[in-house]
């Protein structure tokens, strides 16, 4: 009998090891925290965007950092722009299409040389969820890369950070997803990030997006920008102090 119980425990023993010893798999990259370059029109509306940092000679007091809808404020919202933003010396810095990913390289390359702006307005996420390249953890996570990138580049800047607008005319899944991470965005708020989460100022009573506010459910008309400026102004005007 005591040597069947050697005989076995002889057996089993080099498994166990082998399970005892075994790592776990690596968790897989979050690519939206990795700075990454594009190429085409974006990458020449970055080397703009460096251009017009130059000139300003570090006369900026406020900053915007986002994607398409951030840009869209010379096409659509440059009325917006004119009156509330372009007299208190700010710059865009959105390109259409970017990700989380492209603004962190972005920040590592020319568009923040020579600024030291009182306040970045942030809103980016959007395209991480609509090309369909990650999931909300990983968008949350790409954000928070943003924020600690400008934290660390400028500490004594302020930053008013948006939720990402939610997107589609009628209730959807996506609308979800964003709702979730701007939940998570909240927590970031400190002395230095405020956090505001101002989706429900583009949509209607129903939960739709009208044509009038976002034309195809996503970028904004003059209307939409209006309603973003207006809604901002107070929390412009406390951290900017005019």
């Amino acid at each position: 009998m005591i040597r069947r119980l050697l005989l076995a425990s002889l057996c089993i023993a080099p498994f166990a090891t082998a399970q005892e010893t075994e790592e776990p798999p690596e968790p897989p990259v979050n690519t939206a925290t990795l700075p990454e370059a594009r190429d085409g029109r974006a990458l020449q509306r970055h080397e703009r965007i460096n251009a017009r940092v130059a000139a300003m000679k570090g006369a900026c007091d406020l900053i915007f950092v986002g994607d398409s809808i951030t840009e869209g404020f010379e096409d659509e919202g440059r009325e917006v722009w004119a009156d509330r933003y372009a007299k208190r010396r700010a710059a865009n810095l959105g390109i259409s299409g970017d990700r989380t990913e492209h603004v962190l390289w972005r920040l590592e390359n020319g568009n923040l040389d020579g600024l030291q702006p009182k306040l970045a307005v942030v809103m980016i996420g959007t395209n991480n969820f609509g090309h369909g390249t990650h999931e909300a953890p990983q968008v949350l996570e790409g954000i928070q890369a943003v924020i600690a990138s400008l934290r660390a580049k400028r500490p004594d800047m302020a930053i008013l950070l948006l939720g990402i607008f939610p997107r589609g005319e009628r209730f959807n899944a996506m609308r979800g997803d964003i709702l979730q991470v701007n939940q998570a965005l909240a927590r970031l708020e400190d002395e230095q990030v405020h956090f505001l989460d101002i989706g429900a100022t583009f949509v209607e009573d129903d939960g739709s997006i009208s044509k009038t506010v976002m034309p195809d459910a996503l970028h904004l008309s003059p209307e939409g920008y209006r309603r973003w400026a207006d809604t901002i102004e107070p929390s412009i005007r406390q951290l900017l102090g005019s």
